[in-house]
């Protein structure tokens, strides 16, 4: 028994059905939730087919770059009235919220994140077809987010933007401090396109590779009572220490700290003290001045007959611009690897694995 007519509409194309008033029943009873599903698989479906204005993406894309209606209408040079206007036309047409406010600005949906790389991507192709030339990750206009502690800022990064500057002049960079317990969820969020640290197990979907391996060295100041003679654990332990204890860091905790999903984060902290904490020499020594960055290390150092551990290529920097002397550990010297982190979704974009590639290649600068 025939009861009504279904009509059901995809772009240009018009398909028609009759149903039995059985299975027009069976519709009825889905589900609120489920029927809100569907609609929006319907809706996602249906995006593929109809025409979109080209701008909405142009709109979209200027706000995840910068997560705020009011900074996107200036690069855009449009109204923030605008830029709501637009993203409410491409909510309707994808079926998804796209942004929502957060603590930080419009924080983008898990399907924002899913299209940001293709929509970045197809709009500097779209670009360079009009101006009739082939996509070239180098030459592209784009701005890149780097979650990086104050030792890749100060050791790493430098030569990355040195080579950029040579190869991709149109490359920016925006570097935000990643000594936090949270790294996975800036990646996964779309905060930061990469994280350089040093980690331990990252979890699932989240991609790794070994940018160097450090060690460590004892920095003082020139003159130091160090200088003179044989450094062994006992003299060591008679000045006191700065120790580097980045923002963040857990009490309690001597070899690093864990976020919730998983990812391990290594603290560069005072080796001396770290035996003495783990009860592996008879000695106490006394850690003077903890300090969030390595970039305050060296004044304390210079002024003092205080001692650091560092790592050995920032010790290395810091005292080819002050008067420091480095000297070598009276015991075996922890070694780090330093890596770059990014989430798996961004697999497939062509501009990221490019920079990856970059920073791989700027190490060699770095010796």
């Amino acid at each position: 028994m025939i009861s009504e007519r279904v009509m059901v509409e995809l772009g240009d194309t018009r398909l028609s059905r009759r149903f039995g008033s059985a299975v027009q029943g069976h519709l009825k009873a889905l589900p609120k939730s489920e029927f809100k599903r569907c609609q929006n698989y319907v809706k996602a479906e249906t995006v593929h087919l109809r025409m979109i204005d080209l701008n909405l993406f142009r709109v979209f894309d200027a706000m995840m770059r910068h997560r705020s209606v009011r900074k996107a209408s200036q690069i855009l040079s449009v109204t923030p009235s605008a830029v709501s206007h637009a993203l409410s036309r491409l909510r309707q047409s994808i079926g998804d919220e796209l942004f929502i406010p957060g603590e930080s600005g419009m924080q983008p949906t898990r399907r924002a994140l899913e299209l940001a790389s293709t929509v970045r991507e197809g709009l500097e192709k779209f670009e360079l077809a009009l101006a009739g030339k082939e996509s070239v990750p180098a030459e592209a206009l784009r701005t890149f987010r780097i979650g990086a502690t104050d030792y890749a800022c100060m050791v790493i990064l430098p030569s990355l933007v040195k080579r950029l500057a040579k190869s991709a002049p149109n490359v920016d960079l925006r570097v935000s401090s990643s000594n936090r317990i949270d790294v996975v969820r800036q990646l996964e969020r779309g905060r930061a396109d990469l994280v350089i640290g040093s980690f331990n197990k990252p979890p699932a979907g989240i991609r790794r590779a070994r940018l160097l391996r450090e060690d460590e060295v004892i920095a003082v100041r020139t003159g130091h009572p160090l200088t003179r003679g044989k450094v062994t654990k006992e003299r060591l332990v008679e000045f006191p220490q700065v120790v580097v204890e980045p923002a963040g860091t857990k009490e309690n905790e001597t070899d690093g700290f864990t976020d919730g999903q998983g990812v391990g984060r290594r603290v560069w902290i005072e080796r001396a003290l770290h035996e003495f904490q783990e009860g592996k020499v008879d000695l106490v020594g006394r850690a003077a001045v903890c300090v969030p960055n390595f970039a305050s290390v060296a004044p304390f150092l210079q002024l003092s007959d205080m001692v650091a551990t560092l790592p050995r290529r920032l010790a290395l920097w810091a005292a080819a611009h002050a008067p420091l002397a480095l000297l070598d550990l009276p015991y075996a010297s922890m070694t780090v690897d330093i890596e770059m982190l990014w989430d798996q979704g961004a697999d497939h974009d062509r501009g990221l694995q490019w920079l990856v590639s970059e920073l791989a290649e700027s190490i060699g600068d770095v010796g």
